[in-house]
């Protein structure tokens, strides 16, 4: 049979792109694009330039299997950190000369007389190719809340994923809306340069102390020149995730063990008792994301904060209006509303096979086989797509699971050139039905959160280990799926 490797198209170059096209090049697929909307790469990792940005998951873990850092500044890298990684990786692997920047993609359509899809950037330009792989991710658009009169505000506002940098808050009174992964970070790090901070608190998070270091010469070299203890390393982070990830549908009692070491951090940080019930979470825990810090509770206790957990009413030119009645000043406001995790490919219009539109065919929440293949829509793969989040663990080496498999999918594709790979509704739907049973057994089922869409669906999470992720997308199995001839290859 003679073997032809399709072209391909990557749309984002963040770590999925990124590692998608390095799964390809070491596996002798060349002709790919990759498609960036931005200047660089580097995907959230470079959006997020907020004060205090870094990881919660540690570094060694937090990194491609196959392109270690020895180097890492901290076990719980920054921001600048990561994205330096990212770049570092980009060029020397030579993905830089592949990447279109500046390639804004509006839509992407197939067709079924040629096989190909074609790809529409929003300056007019298009480009066509056999497999469509996008690399958008989950949390690439900000989430900002539908406060009335947030445009009425007289000062600064911005969200935290937009971070104006031209903004000195030294000496400002500010307000914060919203206390997620991203407050969490950037609270402590602007609290003590600013005369005022007002965090809007909705919801209490849980939150657990993490073990950071900072990683000296001597742990470079020794990471650098004993490759044994660096796996070590990342091998230890990976047996203890996975551990407590069992508690997610497996192992219920882990959860108390969880919430216990939670209850201890807010205890030891927060003395004041009514401060301390403010900061005490009404629902169980895991059922949003736990957060990491060693410097959130001891920000909120200092005398330039005041925890606002009254429900706002509007946004006023000189500040916040709670529902109570009372103005609550500031000369800034900092949105931290996070994302909108379960608009996966929005606000690009994906058109598949006969014109099915992606938005219909997830009217009823997003959905895909393994979290990557959808049902009329052929040689279109998804990294971080739907269900493939994780609540405990490292979505990185998700994502090389995710390339792994979709690099079966293309030697397949290359052994029957002029062919089409499309998952087979039957897979799509036994697979979306055992997952969505295991999530009902999640904490994730018991409260409202990102992880789930306008209907109660959750769409986002993965509900168990990254081992079993693994397992699941070891080998790609061709009875899961439809090959098809082109019309052209058909009648050759």
């Amino acid at each position: 049979m003679s073997t032809t490797a399709p072209s391909i198209i990557i749309i984002g170059a963040g770590f999925s792109g990124l590692g998608m096209a390095m799964e390809l090049r070491r596996n002798g697929f060349d002709d790919f694009t990759i498609l960036e909307r931005a200047a660089e790469p580097g995907g959230v990792w470079r959006e997020n330039t907020y004060p205090g940005a870094a990881c919660d998951v540690p570094s060694p873990l937090y990194s491609y299997s196959y392109a270690p850092k020895p180097d890492w500044p901290h076990r719980y890298s920054g921001a600048a950190d990561i994205l330096n990684y990212l770049e570092s990786l980009a060029a020397e692997n030579g993905l830089l000369e592949r990447i279109r920047f500046g390639a804004d993609v509006t839509e992407a359509a197939y067709d079924k007389s040629t096989g190909t899809w074609t790809v529409r950037i929003a300056d007019g330009t298009h480009y066509t190719a056999d497999v469509l792989i996008s690399a958008v991710g989950q949390l690439a658009r900000p989430q900002l809340p539908t406060i009335p009169g947030r445009e009425r505000f007289e000062g600064p506002s911005f969200h935290s994923a937009q971070w104006d940098h031209t903004v000195d808050l030294s000496g400002k009174r500010v307000a914060v809306i919203g206390t997620g992964a991203s407050a969490i970070q950037f609270v402590p790090a602007i609290q003590p340069r600013v005369a005022r901070l007002t965090v809007f608190q909705r919801t209490a998070a849980w939150v657990v102390s993490r073990t950071d270091r900072e990683y000296r010469p001597l742990h470079h070299a020794l990471f650098r020149h004993v490759p044994g203890l660096r796996l070590a390393q990342r091998l230890w982070v990976w047996c203890f995730l996975e551990f407590f990830a069992l508690g997610l549908a497996d192992l219920p009692f882990l959860r108390r063990l969880v919430a216990s070491l939670c209850r201890a951090s807010l205890h030891r940080e927060v003395r004041d008792p009514a401060l301390r019930a403010a900061l005490t979470p009404d629902y169980p825990v895991l059922c949003k994301r736990v957060l990491f810090s060693n410097d959130y509770y001891p920000a909120l206790v200092q005398p330039n904060v005041d925890v606002v957990t009254t429900a706002i009413a509007e946004i006023v030119p000189e500040g916040v209006r709670t529902t109570d009645g009372v103005v609550h000043p500031a000369d800034v406001i900092v949105y931290g509303t996070g994302f909108k995790g379960s608009e996966f490919l929005w606000p690009m219009r994906i058109l598949g096979r006969d014109g099915v539109d992606l938005a219909d065919a997830w009217t009823d929440g997003a959905r895909a086989y393994l979290g990557m293949t959808v049902p009329h829509f052929p040689n279109m793969f998804l990294l971080y797509g739907p269900n493939t989040n994780l609540g405990i663990g490292s979505i990185v080496y998700m994502i090389e699971c995710q390339s792994r498999y979709i690099r079966q999918a293309l030697s397949h594709l290359t052994t029957h050139p002029g062919h089409t790979l499309e998952v087979t509704e039957q897979a799509a739907r036994d697979f979306d039905t055992h997952t969505q049973r295991r999530l009902r057994r999640t904490p994730w089922s018991s409260c409202s959160s990102w992880y789930r869409d306008a209907t109660g669906r959750i769409t986002n999470n993965w509900p168990g280990t990254v081992t079993a992720y693994r397992l699941r997308t070891r080998t790609l199995h061709p009875t899961d799926y439809t090959l098809t001839p082109t019309p052209d290859h058909s009648r050759a």
